[in-house]
């Protein structure tokens, strides 16, 4: 009898890293593989899926204005409870940190699934750093019967919350399985994005890839980015800074209010999946507080700046591919500084061995559900 397998998600990043796994599950004639997207991101969540050529099975489509943490965590579950009722899964994967994936594996155990966590083990140890996805990744991972480590270090954060070791598996970050197969399929992509970054961005330059949206930087946070990437990019009128602006007004308001009227900074609408994997390939150096981008960047040779306090991946901090820089404006200055002017410590930090991983993620998981 096959294996039923339940593959929920409802965000961009969260379909980025699923969507190998999905594939590679749907292959396999030993599982009965369903997919259910929660539309906690709508526009964003459909690019990643047409690119990947995935359909889901299930759509709460649940994505509304004006959308906050109470509404959502409630509807995820009660939506998701018919769906477990008339599948019935023996597994229920959820990946990382979103409030999808905590409510999630709250309704997979309802239902007497094991939740299989994707990306587990991650920590700050900082409920309030990053908010809410500290504690969604903690509450996940007291749920979860199965955890699915990116790195020996998420392995010992588990083991040290009393997690049995049986029950860990060291696998690499499935991010990096979706990098690796996009990066080929995007090198001669020529889409509508690509054309209008063409028309608009001087690629002769050098160029700084630019993302921010995390909530704990919202206000001054961003106020203060803002302010450093406004003085760098006066300062360096030879460096083009590409900012593809997330669509939260917290994040639009700053960013259009203090950096519309400034020639070598080109504010963009969100980016499709594929087409952002070919402007990572472009860019000199990507400054972020995304974590996914922490991860895939290294892969493509790209040093990485984190408008972060605090990470939950500090395996690239030791391994030097990524610095944490914060929000505070005259560091980032400095960082960024330091990488267009030094040669030599850039090209230090972009042959760096990334830490996340082969490529070979989903391989793991799948032997190791195959094999219960």
């Amino acid at each position: 009898m096959k294996k039923k397998n339940l593959i929920i998600f409802g965000t961009r990043p969260e379909a980025i890293k699923m969507a190998p796994l999905v594939n590679q599950f749907l292959k396999d004639n030993r599982f009965d593989t369903k997919v259910c997207v929660t539309g906690q991101h709508r526009e964003m969540l459909d690019q990643v899926l047409d690119f990947f050529d995935i359909t889901p099975d299930y759509d709460l489509s649940l994505m509304k204005p004006n959308q906050n943490l109470y509404n959502l965590t409630g509807e995820v579950i009660n939506g998701l409870k018919p769906i477990l009722e008339s599948f019935k899964p023996d597994f229920v994967f959820v990946h990382g940190d979103t409030t999808t994936t905590m409510a999630a594996s709250i309704s997979g155990f309802y239902s007497g699934a094991k939740v299989c966590h994707i990306e587990a083990g991650l920590r700050t140890n900082n409920l309030l750093s990053p908010f809410p996805e500290e504690m969604n990744r903690q509450v996940t991972g007291r749920i979860a019967t199965y955890h699915f480590a990116p790195t020996t270090k998420s392995q010992e954060n588990l083991l040290k919350e009393n997690v049995a070791k049986e029950n860990i598996l060291v696998t690499g970050n499935t991010v990096i399985d979706a990098l690796l197969e996009s990066s080929n399929r995007v090198e001669n992509l020529d889409n509508e994005d690509i054309i209008e970054l063409k028309n608009k961005v001087d690629f002769k330059k050098r160029i700084l890839l630019v993302t921010g949206h995390r909530r704990e930087n919202h206000g001054q946070g961003f106020i203060n980015i803002c302010a450093a990437l406004k003085e760098i990019a006066i300062n360096n009128p030879d460096v083009e800074i590409v900012y593809p602006v997330h669509l939260n007004p917290n994040v639009l308001k700053p960013v259009n209010e203090l950096l519309s009227n400034i020639l070598n900074i080109h504010l963009v609408k969100p980016l499709s999946y594929p087409s952002f994997v070919w402007l990572m390939n472009q860019s000199y150096l990507i400054i972020t507080d995304s974590g996914g981008v922490q991860e895939e960047a290294p892969s493509l040779g790209k040093p990485v700046l984190v408008m972060r306090e605090t990470t939950e991946r500090p395996e690239a901090v030791e391994a030097g591919t990524v610095i944490l820089v914060g929000t505070d404006t005259n560091k980032i200055i400095k960082e960024t500084q330091e990488l267009l002017d030094n040669p030599k410590k850039y090209n230090s930090m972009s042959a760096l061995h990334n830490p996340y991983g082969d490529g070979k993620a989903c391989e793991r998981i799948i032997e190791f559900i195959s094999n219960l």
